[in-house]
């Protein structure tokens, strides 16, 4: 029988960097959750607690939803797939700005100094079982002027992104190095999420 994926997320990178591996979503659910991170909540323990929230909500849902079927046909096998990431300088979780003058707050801070991408990743396979993985990655900007940080927060590319910034944009300029998966800043580090989805019962092509 025919497998299926549900991308619980309503980001476009995740379900562009899927399809790059080969894997294209029968659907995707956005799960809606609360997303404030709890007191003295640090970055990896946060990561994995939100992609796992999301995982719930959404198979949650998908249950409700087959238990109130009338059809005769059970579904095909169905996987269901969260992630969340973040931006982090030290335990300091940097969300999405909520304007310029937060934005430019932001590249203050990254500003000649590393900075970490987190991502957690939860799946569920058909059997139901969920699993959540962390991947981290290493980010170091060179040091930034006053005009540089103007110039990209005018940009407005900071808007609606996780640490204020998409690394395939105009911050690309301003990467010295990169330690780890460089798909995880986009969204989704790809071969983490390839080998979670083979390792629990995924098959390819």
């Amino acid at each position: 029988m025919r497998q299926r994926l549900i991308l619980a997320s309503a980001s476009p990178r995740r379900l562009e960097l899927l399809r790059q591996i080969g894997v294209e979503p029968a659907a995707v659910i956005p799960a809606d959750i609360d997303e404030t991170p709890l007191p003295r909540e640090v970055p990896h323990g946060y990561v994995r607690r939100i992609a796992a929230a999301k995982l719930r909500v959404v198979c949650e849902q998908l249950a409700a939803s087959s238990s109130s079927s009338s059809a005769d046909t059970p579904p095909p096998p169905t996987f269901v797939l969260a992630a969340d990431s973040i931006v982090a300088v030290g335990r300091r979780i940097l969300g999405k700005p909520a304007d310029a003058v937060e934005a430019a707050k932001f590249w203050r801070l990254y500003s000649g100094r590393r900075h970490r991408v987190y991502t957690g990743v939860a799946l569920a396979n058909p059997a139901g079982k969920m699993v959540v993985k962390v991947a981290i990655t290493q980010v170091q900007f060179k040091s930034l002027s006053a005009a540089e940080i103007a110039r990209f927060v005018a940009s407005n590319e900071w808007q609606g992104k996780a640490g204020g910034y998409a690394i395939q944009g105009m911050a690309e300029a301003f990467v010295q190095s990169v330690s780890g998966s460089i798909s995880n800043i986009i969204g989704l580090p790809l071969c983490l999420t390839r080998n979670l989805l083979l390792g629990n019962g995924w098959i390819e092509g």
